[in-house]
């Protein structure tokens, strides 16, 4: 795999992937999964780009950042679904109106 576009397309396949995860699953989990699909397609095209294009270690460090903020947005969502389950004993997404006013 040594061409930009090759990973380009891999990117595009993960976000499409994600992005048709997020939209067609109610459950919590799976959601959380899409949206791990979608921030890894963006950290694959920040080391992509920087290996292709710049030469540097830049894109390395964003997708660094995005892998830490990825973990940090599992780890919050996952303990706010346990919660939910707690209360309502579903993981459904359709559910979660507790923040509702």
């Amino acid at each position: 795999m040594n061409s930009l576009p090759l990973y380009l397309a891999v990117s595009v396949i993960l976000f499409v992937l994600g992005l048709l995860a997020m939209m067609t699953r109610r459950n919590a989990v799976s959601v959380l999964m899409g949206i791990e699909l979608i921030l890894n397609s963006a950290g694959l095209n920040f080391v992509a780009f920087s290996r292709f294009t710049a030469h540097n270690l830049e894109g390395q460090s964003a997708a660094i950042f995005v892998i830490i903020v990825a973990a940090a947005e599992a780890a919050v969502a996952l303990a706010i679904f346990l919660n939910l389950y707690r209360l309502k004993a579903t993981t459904e997404v359709d559910k979660a109106n507790l923040l509702e006013g």
